[in-house]
């Protein structure tokens, strides 16, 4: 038994050979502080690592959890955050969203920031921990927020990212007020066909109804509420919802923005309230 061979098993349950292959890498870094330069030194992995090593490829092979899970993190924007099935696995589109806020929050050196539905708090820790603003994230699982609360103390930014339990605003008080809310909804149709590693992650962060727009509309109609004037509302979008959301802000947001990711798809919005 050998690395390439517990490779293998991940590849011969369908995963994709280059993807295999950085699993295994993660794998080995996380329980057995093995790296690359260590292989490359031709330092032997000693049998009980390799066991431990197919005992978690086994597992991720059998079950299609996700490697993120199994090591219990993920790496978002230069940091690595706590997850667990509780919470949404980050991901490269929502990098984009992020470095979006960044800019923006620096360029008009924004002190307020609103995440609904924070989940892992990876979008509102990255934006507490590299501006000057304080951030509020809002999700309605005691669960994730237990998540995004460890995520906070890991990264040694406490009452700079704090987190309360609201279905959206619920229970944002009525004279908190924001210069940018930031959103990566649940946006996937009911029905949508996924991987099976995407059914491992909670569902109420992945699916919704009204062909994937209704926490886009609740939010929208709701935010000139809570944003300070010349502030801004910014989303992850879904594949072939920009349109749609648009319309949705024309009436109160102007300055409207998207940006494609690298596939070209149109992944986030942004504007500026009236």
């Amino acid at each position: 038994m050998n690395i390439q061979t517990i490779t293998k098993i991940l590849i011969d349950a369908g995963i994709e050979e280059n993807e295999a292959k950085k699993e295994i890498k993660m794998l080995l870094e996380h329980f057995s502080n093995y790296t690359e330069l260590d292989r490359a030194k031709g330092i032997v992995l000693p049998e009980d690592e390799l066991l431990k090593l197919e005992q978690k490829a086994k597992l991720r092979a059998e079950t299609r959890l996700p490697v993120q899970y199994i090591i219990g993190e993920a790496y978002f924007m230069g940091e690595f955050f706590k997850v667990s099935p509780a919470v949404l696995i980050p991901r490269d589109e929502t990098e984009i969203l992020v470095r979006e806020a960044l800019r923006i929050i620096k360029e008009n050196d924004f002190k307020a920031v609103l995440d609904i539905g924070t989940g892992s708090g990876c979008i509102a820790c990255t934006i507490a921990k590299q501006t000057n603003a304080v951030v509020l994230g809002v999700d309605i699982s005691s669960d994730a927020l237990r998540i995004a609360l460890d995520n906070v103390t890991k990264l040694g930014i406490n009452n700079r990212a704090v987190f309360r339990k609201s279905d959206l605003y619920e229970k944002v008080r009525n004279d908190e007020k924001f210069d940018v809310i930031i959103s990566n909804p649940p946006y996937i149709p009911f029905g949508t066909f996924v991987e099976p590693e995407i059914m491992h992650e909670p569902k109420e962060a992945l699916f919704c109804g009204e062909n994937g727009l209704k926490f886009y509309r609740e939010i929208i109609e709701q935010s000139p509420e809570y944003l300070n004037n010349g502030g801004y509302l910014m989303f992850e979008l879904g594949l072939g919802e920009s349109d749609t959301v648009c319309a949705m802000m024309e009436k109160d947001f102007s300055e409207i923005s998207i940006i494609k990711d690298l596939a070209g798809i149109e992944r986030v919005i942004s504007g500026r309230i009236r």
